[in-house]
């Protein structure tokens, strides 16, 4: 299948035709502002499925929208006309044309020759009226105020904002290109589509989000970016980190035992650590009312030593890095952990509560 998607350079196209060659099209003719009108018309004579994500949305004058938008679209809808095949056609769209401006009015009027286009030859036609699309790529001070957001606050510039309360509505630009891809196979009904799921947020609210997602390097607290927007704006975020802002320092204490360093919090889900300890050394020695740990060791061999504090019982056992092996800590029973290896040992630790200075919940009870 010959796939044509103008607009190719551009923020949707450049996220579009990477994930059409992760799904196996290679076959794919990438259209931008350096082809002519003469190979455009012979790339569209060949194509089997035509995306066409091109447009104009800050023209010099008004006039540009015409030409730029509803002209170039009526141009795409002639050329397939001619074709002795029925070709896909889609077309990105944008909500402004239900607005009476110059931009909305003349994405309308491409909305309508594609329409029309399907009306005449019965091929597939799909029109996307996108809201505001956000993701890696896209271009700062330019389309977005997420991208440009995103960029001042991971470089430290001001961020404009009018109104924080001003409603917008999202969509991630994986969601738009799974959604494009899925009308390859045909099973899609022509006619106007959305992209799913929708992110209704505030100006205000995704600006506050962007702030938590630099503080988090300082504090190591991390937000809930596991799903919905809070999972798509961190990852747009993270898009905009230079090389030398890959990496970042954390505080470490060390002293005659090793050293010990926190490495990630979160709100609800407790902290990641790890500690060090060389060979003969014995750590923590402590137990908790409420807390539990669990520790891995990833490197070097361990002796767990518990007791209970009420009863007295006491259990003992053994673990290296060569079998990975998780070890819990239980309230009510003290415990320690000892190097009896030749190397020092590392240990991962995850608490399920961040540490509180004021109530730490950890009590002295050497074993």
């Amino acid at each position: 299948m010959k796939i044509v998607v103008t607009g190719a350079k551009g923020f949707i196209g450049k996220n579009l035709c990477v994930m059409l060659r992760e799904h196996g099209h290679q076959d794919i003719v990438e259209v931008d502002r350096e082809t002519s009108r003469e190979m455009l018309a012979k790339y569209l004579s060949e194509a089997d499925f035509v995306y066409h994500l091109a447009g104009i949305n800050r023209p010099k004058d008004d006039a540009e929208f015409q030409l730029g938008n509803a002209g170039l679209t009526c141009f795409i809808a002639e050329q397939l006309k001619q074709s002795s095949k029925q070709v896909p056609l889609v077309v990105s769209s944008s909500t402004q044309a239900e607005r009476d401006n110059a931009y909305g009015q003349s994405k309308l009027l491409a909305e309508k020759s594609v329409e029309q286009y399907g009306n005449d030859t019965g091929s597939a036609y799909y029109i996307y009226r996108f809201p505001n699309v956000f993701g890696k790529w896209c271009k700062p001070h330019y389309n977005s105020f997420v991208a440009t957001f995103c960029y001042n606050t991971l470089n430290g510039l001001d961020i404009s904002i009018n109104d924080p309360l001003a409603q917008v509505t999202l969509v991630y630009i994986d969601d738009v290109c799974h959604s494009l891809i899925s009308l390859l196979d045909g099973s899609v009904n022509s006619g106007f589509k959305s992209v799913l799921p929708e992110y209704p947020t505030t100006v205000g609210e995704v600006a506050n989000l962007l702030r938590a997602f630099k503080e988090s390097r300082n504090s190591l607290i991390t937000e809930n970016v596991g799903t919905g927007l809070s999972r798509a704006l961190y990852s747009t975020y993270l898009s905009y980190v230079s090389p030398e802002q890959f990496s970042y320092a954390i505080a470490s204490y060390g002293d005659e035992r090793g050293v010990f360093s926190e490495m990630l919090k979160t709100k609800d889900a407790g902290q990641f650590s790890f500690f060090t300890a060389h060979p003969g050394i014995t750590r923590g020695g402590h137990y908790h009312h409420t807390k539990n740990e669990k520790f891995l060791v990833v490197k070097g061999k361990a002796l767990f030593k518990f007791e209970h504090i009420a009863t007295g019982e006491r259990y003992e056992l053994q673990t290296d890095s060569s079998s990975p092996r998780i070890v819990e800590t239980v309230p009510g029973w003290s415990h320690d952990i000892t190097n009896i290896g030749d190397e020092e040992m590392i240990v991962m630790l995850w608490a399920n509560e961040i540490f509180d200075r004021e109530a730490p919940d950890t009590f002295a009870r050497p074993l």
